[in-house]
């Protein structure tokens, strides 16, 4: 038996040592976009890299917007995500709230190190959770508020600003268009090497998002038009030993499909796993341009 045990971790740890695919969950069920289009998307961004071995966890369905249906607790009875068999979670998820130990072995597993990647409308949920909203540092919408539940974060001559006076409702974006992202910093892992500016293909762009903004370190934002400050759309965020990669991109499938979100998610997933960035350091040669999208096209 001792042997048998011996044997089992020699192999895993050479395995590990020669790169096995990094494991990852992604989240879905329930969002106001399309999830059952955009998660295959986020599955081919992963693996295609043949580093990432992608499972997907759904949750039961949203309760109907009809006030004389009961809610079914038993249907999240049966939802028990088992966090700690994976490196990363990437949530694709924006809808009811998770049942209590739900909530709690989230945390955990986060709290003890594990990876977290909030895609695009991930940070609308969970308002009223308070550790949800330390992990994302930022969110918007489903009742937030500016000052009230955060700071406004944005970036202002290359510096980060934290605004707790101007107040109003957060969350918010102008109609869906291409735009520039400009990244703070290109010595964080996930955006080394990466252009300074480069120009995303039709997306919403997120503005007046807020929270508490602990431990946030922003490394990519663009300039909205409606809000008129640059604002964050990818930043990382650190809670207890955990890593979060956030970006506020993705919101359809042709946003997702664009050459510098396939890479920053990459990359971001594999820092939120490991806290480096080695097996997807190189630049795509098609990594867009300041004046050129890159559109990813369908296999």
């Amino acid at each position: 038996m001792t042997t048998q045990l011996t044997l089992t971790f020699s192999a895993l740890t050479l395995a590990t040592a020669f790169g096995a695919p990094l494991k990852v969950m992604i989240l879905d069920g329930q969002n106001n976009h399309n999830w059952r289009a955009t998660t295959p998307v986020l599955v081919e961004a992963l693996e295609s890299t043949g580093e990432f071995d992608v499972d997907i966890c759904t949750s039961p369905a949203r309760k109907p917007r009809n006030a004389e249906v009961e809610p079914n607790p038993q249907k999240w009875d049966g939802w028990n995500p088992q966090f700690s068999n994976y490196d990363v979670v990437v949530s694709n998820y924006n809808g009811e709230s998770w049942p209590e130990d739900v909530q709690k072995n989230f945390v955990s597993f986060v709290e003890n190190g594990g990876g977290f990647v909030s895609v695009h409308a991930a940070d609308n949920s969970f308002p009223e959770w308070k550790a949800y909203n330390k992990m994302i540092g930022i969110g918007g919408w489903n009742g937030r508020k500016l000052v009230r539940d955060g700071y406004w974060v944005h970036v202002e001559d290359g510096k980060v600003i934290k605004d707790n006076t101007t107040e109003g409702n957060s969350g918010a974006h102008a109609k869906k268009s291409e735009f520039l992202v400009e990244h703070l910093t290109t010595d964080h892992p996930i955006t080394k090497g990466l252009p300074h500016r480069w120009l995303h293909t039709i997306d919403e762009l997120y503005c007046k998002m807020c929270g508490p903004a602990e431990n946030l370190e922003v490394l990519g934002y663009a300039k909205s038009t409606l809000s008129k400050r640059n604002e964050p759309i990818l930043m990382t965020i650190q809670f207890g030993k955990g890593r979060i990669f956030h970006t506020t991109l993705g919101h359809d499938e042709t946003a997702m499909r664009c050459r510098g979100f396939y890479t920053l998610l990459q990359r971001g997933t594999e820092w939120a796993a490991s806290g480096e960035v080695t097996r997807n350091a190189a630049v795509p040669a098609d990594f867009p341009t300041e004046d050129k999208t890159s559109p990813v096209a369908k296999p």
